[in-house]
C-alpha cells in the first residue's frame, strides 16, 4: 500500500512526468497532500486553443483542443489540480512542454522512436510534410527544457502558476526537415499533402496534426523568463538534431525502419499525386 510506504516521508517536491488522466492526480493528491511543498505537474502545450485564435501563446492562452483526447485529458488534470489549489491549498506548479527532444527524430510522420523517415532522406525517396511547410513551430532540446525547469524547483513564487518552457527559435517544418536532411548530408525530397488529407489514412495523426503540429505557435516565453532569470534556450535545432541523428547512425539497433510506414508514406504520396496531376 503506497499511503503506508509514503506515511513517514516529506518532500521539497515532487514531479509527476507520466500523470496522463484525472485518476492519477486524484491518487497523487491523496498521496503527497501534507507531505510536499510542492507538486509540479507535466502538462502539455498542446492543451492550448487548437485552432488558436490568436498566434502568440502565453499562460493565459485558454485549454481547449477538440481534436486530441491526449489534451483534453491533460486539460482535465489540470482543472483538477487548480480546483485542489484553490480550496485545500495543494502546492501545484504547472508545467507545460512543447515539442521537446533529445535521443528520438522530432518529425510526425516515420519518426520519433522510428529511423523510417531519415531512412527514406538517405536514399532520396520522397517524404511527406503537411500543408505547404510553412506553418511555424518550436522544438526544444531537452537540455534547454532542464534549464527552466530545474529553476522552478523548489521555487514558493511559483505555486498556484502555470508556465510553458520552449524554445525562441521559430522554424517552418520545411526547415525542421530539410536541417535533418541536411544532418545526413542529403537533401529533402519534399511532398506536401494537406493535414486534412493525411489523417484519413491515420486516425494518430488527427491528435498529433490537427490538435497540434499542423498550426503556426509562437509561444512567448516571457513569463518562465521572470520567474527564473537567466533562463534562455541556447541549442539550435541544427545543432541538436545533428546529435541526435549522430546517436542514432552509431548505433544500428536504434535504426527502426517499419515497412508499415514506408508502405503508409508510399501509398498517401501515391493517392495525391493523382489527384494532384490531373
Amino acid at each position: 500500500n503506497c499511503n503506508k510506504i509514503l506515511q513517514d516521508h516529506r518532500w521539497d517536491v515532487v514531479v509527476n512526468w507520466i500523470a496522463f488522466k484525472p485518476k492519477d492526480v486524484e491518487n497523487d493528491i491523496k498521496l503527497f497532500q501534507g507531505k510536499t511543498k510542492q507538486y509540479i505537474f507535466i502538462s502539455s502545450a498542446s492543451a492550448y486553443q487548437k485552432p488558436p485564435e490568436f498566434p502568440i501563446i502565453t499562460e493565459s492562452t485558454p485549454l481547449k483542443n477538440p481534436y486530441w483526447q491526449y489534451s483534453r485529458d491533460k486539460i482535465a488534470c489540470e482543472d483538477l489540480l487548480i480546483s485542489e489549489y484553490r480550496n485545500n491549498n495543494f502546492p501545484i506548479t504547472i508545467v507545460r512542454p512543447s515539442l521537446t527532444f533529445d535521443t528520438v527524430i522530432p518529425l510526425p510522420i516515420g519518426g520519433w522512436q522510428e529511423y523510417t523517415i531519415v531512412d527514406r532522406i538517405k536514399k532520396g525517396q520522397k517524404i511527406i510534410v503537411h500543408g505547404d511547410g510553412t506553418s511555424l513551430w518550436t522544438i526544444m532540446h531537452a537540455k534547454d527544457f532542464a534549464k527552466g525547469f530545474i529553476g522552478l524547483l523548489g521555487h514558493q513564487q511559483t505555486l498556484g502558476e502555470a508556465f510553458h518552457i520552449t524554445s525562441d527559435e521559430l522554424l517552418t517544418w520545411n526547415q525542421i526537415h530539410e536541417t535533418v536532411a541536411e544532418a545526413v548530408g542529403k537533401k529533402a525530397n519534399i511532398v506536401h499533402i494537406p493535414s486534412d488529407f493525411l489523417v484519413k489514412y491515420d486516425e494518430n495523426l488527427i491528435g498529433g496534426l490537427l490538435g497540434d503540429k499542423a498550426h503556426s505557435v509562437i509561444f512567448d516565453n516571457t513569463k518562465i523568463k521572470r520567474f527564473v532569470p537567466g533562463f534562455t534556450a541556447s541549442i539550435p535545432f541544427t545543432k541538436a538534431i545533428q546529435a541526435t541523428v549522430n546517436s542514432f547512425e552509431a548505433d544500428p539497433s536504434r535504426q527502426i525502419i517499419k515497412q508499415e510506414t514506408n508502405d503508409l508514406i508510399d501509398k498517401i504520396i501515391s493517392d495525391y499525386e493523382k489527384i494532384y496531376n490531373n
